[in-house]
């Protein structure tokens, strides 16, 4: 009926759709489309059941993420074989070292693919993949590339190891126990430098403004910017050599960098990339330990008393601030004046004990905003809805969250039903 209405407003739809009143028709025809799609002018991963009459589907309804009146069915992906020319080793922001398989050109799912991530040395090893060997490839979920298995070896080919030293810096690669990846522990080494100096300037961090991807890229071409901490060392000069930079601009990107050695510890701690460590935990971190000193003489029994840390991010804290670059980095942030203590606010009571969930876009505060205040007030904001939420606060464009609220029955409040709880 839909797709019937749909091509009467002159809109195109696909052809080939059918109504049937036997489901086993309906299969073989699921399975007809499968093995004619890639005759198809468009790519598809799957093909839909529909009840065909809208009445019937408001009758059967829907749950919070799917209707009830359909059904997708997904074909297996699509597979070739090629030949694996070479394992190159990139290098992330957080230092791990991450194999990618480079192999002959092939089409999958409509596109040339010669590249597909081998994640580490365990799908490695469990692959057994080798230099020169004949590799089945396809598309995880018609999307990423992926190594399915090896066909057959090359000849006197020999089992695969990453090397333990990083490719981009020549420093000696650590590997914990408990993970599979292995890194480079150098937060100095140039292939992190860029993602790191991004994540530092990023909004939730030191939120420096004015400074992007691109004017980043731009000062670690000119060698203006070797470490996080060269930023603080820009000048006027430098920034008006930049293309497009004129005086205002310039003014304005040296302000930006002065304004944010103000921020609070907490913001430093998370721009400074400790592996686990994000905004939430970051702030607890310094709750406990509120200069950046304590944080770096904390021990590993103190820490992991911390709320929802474990022993991982313990360990994880406890080394980052040992190792010897970051070290340095601390000190030269701190001789350029960066904040390093964390001013405790006194949590007020009146939303002790209540759980809150944020969906949608608020008409005053931003969401992070709106955290803030919940967090200020006692309150705690979790990511789901669930039995143990008390209040859903909902702005515009809220989706299923608000949706799953409303079926299990959980107070749905908006901005100004807040603002009201905090005021009485």
């Amino acid at each position: 009926q839909s797709l019937e209405f749909m091509k009467e407003l002159g809109f195109k739809v696909i052809d080939g759709y059918r109504s049937y009143t036997d489901i086993e028709k309906a299969v073989e025809r699921i399975n007809s489309i499968g093995e004619g799609r890639g005759e198809l002018s468009y790519d598809i991963d799957g093909a839909v059941i529909k009840v065909d009459d809208f009445k019937d589907r408001e009758v059967l309804g829907a749950t919070a993420k799917v209707p009830k009146w359909a059904v997708a069915f997904k074909y297996p992906p699509e597979e070739k074989e090629t030949v694996l020319n070479e394992i190159e080793i990139n290098v992330g922001r957080t230092g791990a070292l991450t194999p990618v398989a480079v192999f002959d050109p092939i089409t999958l799912a409509g596109t040339t693919v010669s590249r597909a991530t081998l994640h580490n040395q365990d799908i490695i090893s469990d692959l057994d993949v080798r230099l020169g060997d004949t590799i089945i490839v396809r598309k995880a979920g018609e999307i990423i590339p992926e190594v399915v298995r090896v066909k057959t070896h090359a000849e006197k080919s020999q089992p695969y190891h990453i090397p333990m030293t990083c490719p981009a810096c020549g420093t000696a690669a650590v590997k914990d126990e408990d993970e599979a990846v292995i890194r480079c522990p150098n937060i100095d080494c140039p292939a992190q430098l860029l993602r790191n100096i991004i994540h530092f300037a990023s909004r939730n961090a030191m939120n420096i403004e004015g400074l992007g991807d691109a004017i980043v890229e731009l000062l670690v071409e000119k060698g203006y910017v070797r470490t996080v901490a060269d930023l603080y060392a820009l000048t006027m000069a430098d920034a008006m050599t930049l293309p497009g930079f004129k005086e205002k601009s310039a003014g304005n990107l040296i302000s930006a960098i002065e304004n944010s050695k103000k921020n609070e510890l907490d913001r430093l701690i998370y721009a400074l990339g400790i592996k686990g460590i994000g905004q939430r935990s970051a702030k607890l971190l310094c709750q406990k330990f509120p200069t950046m000193e304590k944080v770096m003489s904390a021990e590993k029994e103190e820490i992991v008393e911390i709320e929802n840390f474990g022993d991982v991010l313990a360990d994880s804290v406890y080394n980052a601030v040992r190792e010897p670059h970051r070290i340095e980095l601390i000190r030269r942030l701190r001789e350029y004046g960066l904040n390093m203590s964390y001013t405790v606010k006194e949590t007020g009571k009146k939303l002790e004990g209540l759980k809150f969930v944020l969906t949608g876009t608020l008409p005053a505060m931003t969401r992070d905003e709106a955290k803030t205040l919940i967090e200020n007030n006692g309150g705690k904001c979790i990511g789901s809805v669930s039995s143990k939420t008390n209040y859903v606060l909902a702005g515009e464009d809220a989706g299923s969250k608000l949706i799953k609220a409303q079926q299990m029955g959980i107070a749905i409040i908006s901005e100004e039903e807040l603002l009201n709880m905090l005021e009485n």
